[in-house]
């Protein structure tokens, strides 16, 4: 049985089939649409699902924002341009003419990776730093959701109570200083307008506005997970997203987290999967949880 996989982001929506041995084939990508009007995602999503017609028996779609009961909502305006009750699963099953399962991105690529890992580990909490930061948390093997789907929105715990305002309207989210979109607000002077791919690549360069915003990013991560170790007592992180792959990111955050407190310390891992765990956490997702 194939499934046609789907991972709708801030910034790009993927779709892939993957068949019972969990490969992935025939990716296709494209730009999430700017647009917040629903019909935009809509045909977007159209547009995604056209080449797969007739080669899936089910869907499996993992997006950001809170999905409760199948309908999407986008917490933080800035990403999905403030979506509000986009009924997600019944226009994929309008699209496709199947089955569909939805989760949250982060929430799906925490269940990959765990499923990876759960040989070694009962705990597991993924954290995505990209165009904005979220996570998603297995406590003894089993993913939480929460009873309104809002579980593993880590981005929203706040940071620095005089920080920036976040899309979500608090003060001082992890989301609002470590994230991609976060960084490139940030950056001033020759760094301006810049995207956060460009800002990292002069970190490398030895630029220090550069590097200043990828170590201010990586201390609001490293605070973050403190904080998710004093709460859940995970046993493990797992570090995915642009920004969390990025060359060397990964490191800064170690090197951060050294100097906490023993009782703070964790293993961080860079996600197994890469840019594709949320696809392939919703086809996992979905053997299990099919409508």
């Amino acid at each position: 049985m194939n499934t046609l996989a789907i991972d709708i982001g801030g910034t790009k929506m993927a779709a892939a089939l993957i068949n019972d041995e969990h490969k992935i084939f025939q990716r296709t990508e494209i730009s999430t649409p700017a647009n917040a009007a629903p019909q935009a995602l809509e045909q977007a999503l159209a547009r995604l699902v056209d080449v797969y017609q007739g080669q899936a028996q089910r869907v499996a779609v993992a997006s950001t924002g809170i999905i409760d009961k199948g309908i999407l909502t986008a917490l933080n305006p800035d990403n999905l341009g403030g979506l509000n009750h986009f009924p997600l699963q019944a226009t994929v099953e309008k699209l496709t003419g199947l089955p569909c399962v939805v989760l949250n991105d982060a929430q799906a690529a925490a269940w990959a990776e765990y499923c990876y890992l759960s040989a070694q580990f009962k705990h597991v909490t993924f954290i995505t730093v990209s165009t904005g930061v979220g996570g998603g948390v297995v406590v003894n093997g089993e993913l939480l959701t929460g009873p309104y789907a809002f579980a593993g929105h880590i981005g929203h715990i706040q940071a620095d109570p005089n920080g920036p305002l976040c899309g979500c309207g608090r003060v001082g989210c992890v989301e609002a200083i470590a994230s991609g979109r976060a960084i490139a607000a940030a950056a001033g002077h020759e760094l301006e307008g810049k995207n956060t791919r460009e800002i990292f690549a002069q970190a490398q360069s030895g630029n220090v506005q550069a590097q200043q915003l990828m170590t201010r990013s990586a201390q609001a991560i490293c605070q973050l997970i403190a904080n998710i170790k004093a709460l859940l007592d995970t046993e493990c992180i797992v570090l995915g997203g642009s920004v969390g792959l990025a060359q060397g990111y990964r490191q800064q955050v170690e090197q951060q987290l050294a100097q906490s407190p023993a009782a703070f310390q964790i293993p961080i891992y860079a996600a197994h999967y890469q840019h594709d765990a949320g696809l392939m956490g919703a086809a996992l997702w979905s053997e299990n949880h099919s409508a």
